[in-house]
């Protein structure tokens, strides 16, 4: 496998991505590695090839944004908007991540090992999303499609506005949002979360995490609800 290493002490995050934004048949299976990344913002972003990805330390805002087959991995924590409208491929966040993780992602598997800030999920449309810590209040927001795993707690307001997605949570819900609720779990959820925690490397019982889903009343107008749901 090819390497090829951008020290951004040296190099310009524009140049990161311009080569990143190279032919599929320059990247495929080559390895970049991003040294003395600080905090840098847009590392890897519009990636749209099966190359793989190392940022050496802590990444800022929207890192990943936008992947597409791309294997990015963060050996620290990742600023607002990691893995933000992510299409296929893996991002993973050693570390912690701020507000916004994963948001609008179409596909593919955001993995964050730590704790998740606010908004994590936010309109999720069809990726799955697995936090080994917990997630702050308003996670999957509006989410419409997709799979989150949460490990630790929830904060408020989880799951609000739910369509489709399907949430599951190992510790406590500080508070549900609008039209969410809890479920029994099935074998096909025991199933999925296995799967889910078996791709992030994490070692929980399936059993432990409860359901959490759309009631379905928010799907069409109620003029007798009186904004009351």
């Amino acid at each position: 496998m090819e390497s090829v290493t951008f020290d951004l002490q040296h190099s310009t995050v524009r140049e990161v991505n311009q080569f990143l934004h190279g032919s599929v048949g320059t990247l495929e299976g080559c390895h970049v590695m991003v040294a003395s990344p600080n905090g840098a913002h847009n590392i890897a972003v519009g990636v749209d090839a099966p190359v793989s990805i190392t940022i050496d330390g802590h990444a800022g805002y929207y890192a990943g944004g936008m992947n597409q087959l791309a294997t990015i991995v963060v050996e620290g924590s990742a600023g607002t908007g990691v893995a933000e409208n992510m299409m296929s491929g893996r991002v993973h966040v050693k570390g912690f991540a701020s507000n916004g993780a994963g948001a609008s992602a179409h596909g593919g598997l955001l993995v964050i090992d730590g704790d998740a800030g606010l908004r994590c999920g936010i309109s999720l449309k069809g990726g799955d999303i697995v936090v080994g810590g917990s997630v702050g209040s308003f996670s999957a927001f509006m989410a419409q499609a997709g799979r989150m795993v949460i490990c630790g707690n929830a904060g408020d307001a989880l799951g609000d506005s739910l369509y489709e997605a399907v949430l599951y949570v190992r510790g406590e819900i500080k508070s549900l949002g609008a039209d969410a609720q809890i479920e029994p779990m099935a074998e096909a959820d025991l199933t999925a979360v296995g799967e889910l925690l078996a791709a992030a490397g994490l070692d929980y019982d399936p059993a432990a995490f409860r359901r959490v889903a759309s009631a379905r009343t928010l799907y069409h107008w109620n003029a007798d609800a009186d904004q009351e749901y």
